[in-house]
């Protein structure tokens, strides 16, 4: 009966507008075992970890599919235990045929515990472990715990890891372990506010080879011999380019159509994970040569004569990376900041410090469109990064920005937090500026 009413809530809220994971809430206080019965059939793939979870869940999803499996995921991005049962629910089928049925889940860090105390996954995988909203997660070493007791809630399932990032090498586990990573790509140069440098066991400062950006890389420490693992898929030979990369994974050639490196970690993922589910190289080839942006992950939408880019950032890793692929643009851009301070963003912004945005200060940069519920903050970390504020416009509300993105003569690139990412996104629907998200 509760399913039903799931089903029947789902149904109700979609033609209404809105309530992605308020069914799943309800179906929870109903049957506190509802995601056990509903994932009951499935055979489920997490994905978590800091950084790249949607993109690579997307990736993964669509080789699948590519695959002709059949296949469901939480596309709508509800990746907390509500929004899992209501995925879950949304594509359950009271006489459905006993066919082998795959669920491409990405879960949120601090939800992962009780996902897998209420599911038995096939397969975990891990991006990677980066600071991130300090006021709900705290530092690395907790959202480390919250996934290694997740972990150890499914001691069969198969785990595909980021053999670079120090924290999920050599884990007190009994799971099978597949791990992947860059050869040696860049130089073994720490910035001063990188985090997880120190052992992960013993505290002493690791030693790198190469580090690929922020603490990934090839490591070691020299006390306790904590270090990289045996790679079981290799990157190497990377080409970056604005519009997309061209890497070797196993001496396979690789070619993604969205850019960035941190990209490249989520295509290596998805390429790992279908390749151990048996997929064949010429189809996981192809469908990473397809994959688009989407949702805020360099998502591209037009306005009148211009092209807005959006990009998500939460934390300086992430943010980090955004600036670098927007960086090797030589053309003239105008930047947009969409600043906000709301839970799911973290209600301290002070991570802004710890971005490289001195970075954005030596490109050609006709206008910086500031907004959000923490603009004035925005403007102040930019002018002191080195940004002209005589270029600067300051704007009090979504209209105002795109009044502003309009009178551009260039591309628009947005970096836009969480919060801010889908409320504007929603404000350009509603506009007929973009197209509804599909859910």
């Amino acid at each position: 009966m509760t399913i039903l009413i799931t089903k029947i809530l789902i149904f109700l809220l979609k033609f209404r507008g809105g309530g992605t994971s308020l069914p799943g809430k309800i179906a929870l206080k109903l049957d506190k075992n509802i995601l056990t019965k509903l994932a009951s059939g499935w055979q489920v793939i997490l994905i978590t970890g800091t950084n790249g979870k949607t993109t690579t869940a997307d990736m993964i999803f669509n080789t699948l599919q590519a695959c002709e499996w059949n296949v469901i995921n939480n596309s709508a991005g509800a990746n907390m235990t509500p929004g899992i049962v209501v995925t879950f629910a949304k594509n359950h089928r009271f006489f459905a045929k006993a066919t082998k049925r795959w669920a491409v889940i990405e879960v949120d860090e601090a939800y992962m515990r009780q996902v897998t105390s209420m599911l038995t996954p096939a397969t975990i995988v891990v991006t990677n472990i980066f600071r991130d909203q300090l006021d709900r997660y705290g530092e690395t070493t907790t959202t480390y715990k919250y996934i290694i007791e997740a972990i150890k809630n499914a001691p069969s399932a198969k785990l595909i890891l980021n053999g670079d990032e120090s924290m999920l090498g050599q884990m007190p586990i009994p799971n099978e372990c597949c791990y992947f990573g860059f050869e040696n790509y860049g130089k073994p140069e720490i910035a001063a506010n990188t985090e997880s440098i120190f052992c992960r066991d013993c505290k002493t400062r690791y030693e790198y080879q190469s580090i690929v950006f922020n603490h990934l890389g090839n490591y070691h420490c020299p006390k306790c011999g904590h270090a990289r693992p045996k790679l079981d898929y290799t990157v190497t030979e990377v080409n970056l380019n604005p519009a997309g990369s061209k890497f070797l994974v196993n001496d396979e050639a690789v070619e993604i159509g969205v850019p960035g490196l941190y990209n490249i970690y989520n295509a290596t993922t998805a390429y790992a994970l279908a390749d151990q589910l048996g997929i064949k190289t010429s189809i996981i080839k192809n469908s990473l040569a397809q994959q688009a942006s989407k949702f805020g992950r360099f998502e591209t939408i037009k306005i009148e004569d211009n092209l807005l880019k959006l990009l998500l950032i939460k934390n300086p890793a992430g943010c980090n990376q955004c600036i670098d692929t927007v960086a090797i643009n030589e053309s003239v851009v105008s930047l947009a900041f969409l600043l906000n301070d709301k839970y799911a963003d973290g209600r301290d912004v002070s991570w802004i410090y710890d971005a490289h945005f001195e970075k954005l200060a030596k490109m050609p940069v006709a206008k910086v469109i500031i907004g959000g519920d923490r603009a004035y903050d925005m403007a102040i970390r930019l002018k002191v990064a080195g940004l002209d504020k005589l270029n600067f416009i300051i704007c009090k509300n979504y209209d105002e920005v795109v009044v502003a993105i309009k009178a551009q003569k260039q591309d628009v690139y947005t970096f836009a937090t969480y919060t801010a990412m889908t409320t504007f996104r929603s404000y350009l629907v509603d506009k007929k500026l973009a197209k509804k998200l599909k859910i």
